[in-house]
């Protein structure tokens, strides 16, 4: 497994290789030993081609993500919303999926959000703390201050993210 740096500040990048014969592929999916963080709450979704999910974080308790596609391909977008960070309000995007064995780790303060590439996209996520419905924030996704290009101008979304905040309404 290696293990690449992002320019945001513990946000990293991890490449797995997938060991692939007749039968599938068996993959290893994370090394705690190299994140160095307990993960303890895991969560598994399936999306259709086009769902767009995000971007979501909590602003109390916050998670540190460990993101890996099981199946399928989406584009996976994090943005840092930490305030005191070089990158505060800048976002990363990469492409994860079944075939190219990667994941990202997502530290504490980011909102993530990912779009599903594939007729079938199951994600895994497990996280440094857990969820905490009270504090869950939806940055509205197609926000003209975060200028992220998705790629699609009409996602399906569920109805908490088609009413997510504004960046500049963001707050703590």
């Amino acid at each position: 497994m290696k293990i690449y740096k992002t320019k945001f500040k513990d946000l990293l990048v991890f490449k797995s290789q997938n060991f692939n014969d007749k039968r599938g592929f068996l993959r290893e999916v994370m090394y705690e030993k190299y994140l160095n963080k307990k993960l303890i709450f895991t969560i598994v979704s399936k999306s259709k081609k086009n769902v767009l999910r995000g971007l979501h974080m909590q602003t109390k308790k916050m998670q540190g993500k460990y993101v890996s596609v099981l199946k399928g391909k989406v584009l996976d977008v994090v943005v840092d919303m930490r305030r005191n960070s070089k990158t505060f309000g800048k976002h990363y995007k990469t492409i994860l999926s079944e075939k190219n064995a990667k994941a990202i780790y997502i530290p504490p303060g980011f909102s993530h959000g990912f779009l599903a590439l594939e007729n079938e996209s199951i994600v895994l996520y497990s996280c440094t703390n857990y969820r905490n419905a009270k504090s869950e924030t939806t940055l509205k996704w197609n926000d003209s201050d975060l200028k992220i290009n998705w790629s699609i101008k009409n996602p399906i979304l569920s109805e908490k993210d088609s009413n997510g905040i504004s960046f500049k309404d963001f707050k703590f």
